[in-house]
């Protein structure tokens, strides 16, 4: 072999004639392909394997992208490279060109979470903090805006690097959407798939700015203080028990507590009067629209005590749900500032189906008209 055989071999081996990317980690999304100041000679071999994207870009300009397969390196496999080079009629000679290799697998179980509590506006318990996490799946969609937009020269882009802007938006959707839903605060708990296919939606576009598909998207939890989940249950029992039936119960077992204590007779009579307050105090439960149950004075020597009179207690429709119970002056002040109208179902025990307003006898004196007719002449 001559002397000018062995600077061509020589020379021969600096030109890269493969071009290719074996991803032997699990949070590399781009790899930059390393020449090490080589040039990439005309027809090599460009090998893209499934679950990749090969992206050339030439002097920061964005060329042509390859999808899975094998594509040899000229004029007609570089079409937008060729004429951003001025390469008008073809090319023999090795070039120069960043190839960026994209993976586009999915990128599964990411973690999501709320920094801080989110604050919202409940129409029973005020203002509450809540705090939300979970997991979402990604995969990048269009590789040439994501390289452009997020990735810039970075030869070799993480998993962890596009996390860390990710969650942020999503904690900043999140908290917009759950602000803008206005549903009741132990919905939220109950309602994650729902929330959670909204959210995904209101978050899609935000991801295909920067070339990302949201692939799925999980609400695992929905987390408030101890305080109001205590509250939340206190509420929904209340909601669904007896008012009256409760009350005398209570009554019935403070006067029970109270005569079995060492005091005697006077520790019973303090038992009995706690145990009217107790009546009352959950009587004023019952009936929040401000109708007052009044103690008939009884025989004082009975042997017992009398019992509770008991007021009729309404339930009333509004917007599509249960409402109430509450009393006859409570229906009455709800009626008169138009909560209700002669046309609400009205509910009350003995009654078979919900009637309109309208249509309840003693309830008609809502709607005046009542007035008897003239005497007769004599």
């Amino acid at each position: 072999m001559g002397l000018f055989d062995e600077i061509k071999k020589k020379l021969s081996n600096e030109f890269i004639d493969i071009v290719e990317w074996l991803d032997n980690t699990n949070d590399t999304i781009v790899h930059r392909f390393e020449r090490y100041q080589n040039e990439i000679k005309n027809n090599a071999k460009l090998i893209v394997r499934e679950g990749q994207v090969a992206v050339f870009i030439n002097e920061g300009q964005l060329a042509d992208v390859f999808k899975p397969g094998t594509h040899t390196l000229n004029t007609q496999n570089l079409p937008i490279l060729a004429t951003l080079k001025g390469w008008k009629y073809g090319f023999n000679s090795p070039f120069k060109a960043e190839v960026y290799f994209v993976n586009t697998r999915l990128f599964t179980d990411e973690k999501w979470g709320t920094k801080n509590a989110i604050t919202l506006s409940d129409q029973r318990f005020g203002l509450v903090e809540i705090r939300a996490f979970g997991t979402y799946s990604f995969r990048i969609s269009d590789a040439g805006k994501f390289i452009i937009d997020v990735v810039g020269t970075d030869g070799n882009f993480t998993n962890y690097e596009i996390n860390e802007h990710l969650k942020s938006l999503i904690a900043t959707r999140f908290t917009d959407t759950v602000g803008e839903a206005n549903i009741p605060i132990e919905l939220y708990a109950a309602n994650t798939t729902e929330l959670s296919e909204t959210c995904q939606e209101v978050m899609q576009p935000e991801f295909d700015r920067v070339g990302i598909e949201l692939e799925r998207f999980y609400i695992e939890n929905v987390s408030m203080p101890e305080e109001l989940k205590k509250e939340i249950f206190e509420y929904s029992r209340l909601d669904k028990l007896d008012m009256t039936k409760l009350a005398q119960f209570k009554a019935a077992k403070a006067m029970e507590a109270a005569a079995n204590n060492e005091g005697g007779t006077a520790g019973a009579g303090m038992g009995m009067g706690m145990g009217f307050v107790l009546a009352q105090q959950m009587g004023n439960m019952m009936n929040p629209m401000g109708g007052q149950q009044t103690v008939q004075p009884q025989n004082t020597n009975a042997g017992t005590p009398p019992s509770l009179p008991v007021q009729t207690q309404y339930f009333y429709a509004l917007d599509g749900q249960q409402a109430g119970p509450v009393s006859f002056d409570g229906l009455k002040e709800l009626f008169a500032k138009r909560v209700v109208n002669k046309d609400s179902l009205i509910w009350k025990q003995g009654m078979a189906n919900w009637t309109a307003l309208k249509e309840v006898e003693e309830l008609k004196t809502f709607l005046g008209g009542n007035t008897p007719p003239p005497l007769p002449n004599a």
